[in-house]
């Protein structure tokens, strides 16, 4: 019974919407009114600079962070410490105090996926480091990322199947809230860092 509930408060926790709130506190309004409509640090920077985003974007991954630790309180099993990890991913990306609209998961996703497992996070993390290089597209590089990380996860560190099961649904949460982008993206409409969106 316990862990149910702590995978419930993990939901929770992943849920609080602090571009939203951040966005809102500032005088800014609403940022899901401004840029691509995403409650998240990278929208928030649109609507507010980046001394509202950086705090947004440390928040966001410590939702991560904490749903995975607080569930290892209640056990070490890792098939329901990394199914915390996933509900805070979604409480995210679909928060009830938004009517289930809320980021990416791209935030959360780091600190939840950093968290689980931090070797195989390191090599994920240069593959959105090379992608953005290569291209200055950030959503791409974090559709890369997000689609990369079960696989580096499986290689490297050989976890038990719920806890790759959650990995791969966490990074398909992540990808399916990046649909807009991909479409963009195959348009050739998705802007570059530095550009304005179009």
């Amino acid at each position: 019974m316990a862990r149910e509930l702590m995978l419930a408060v993990a939901y929770f926790v992943g849920s609080i919407p602090f571009a939203f709130l951040f966005v809102k506190a500032v005088g800014r309004g609403d940022v899901r009114q401004v840029g691509s409509g995403n409650v998240g640090a990278t929208n928030a920077l649109r609507a507010a600079g980046w001394k509202v985003a950086l705090p947004i974007a440390i928040l966001d991954i410590a939702k991560g962070v904490a749903a995975v630790l607080l569930m290892r309180q209640v056990t070490a099993n890792p098939d329901w410490v990394a199914a915390a990890g996933l509900a805070a991913i979604v409480g995210h990306c679909f928060p009830v105090w938004l009517r289930f609209s809320g980021g990416k998961g791209v935030a959360t996703g780091t600190g939840v996926f950093f968290t689980l497992a931090w070797l195989p996070m390191l090599v994920v993390a240069g593959v959105w480091i090379a992608m953005l290089l290569a291209f200055r597209i950030v959503s791409l590089a974090s559709v890369a990322t997000a689609a990369a990380f079960p696989v580096a996860l499986f290689f490297i560190s050989r976890p038990p199947g719920p806890v790759v099961l959650c990995a791969v649904l966490a990074a398909l949460v992540i990808i399916w809230r990046h649909r807009g982008n991909l479409a963009r993206l195959a348009r050739g409409e998705e802007p570059r860092l530095g550009e304005k969106k179009r």
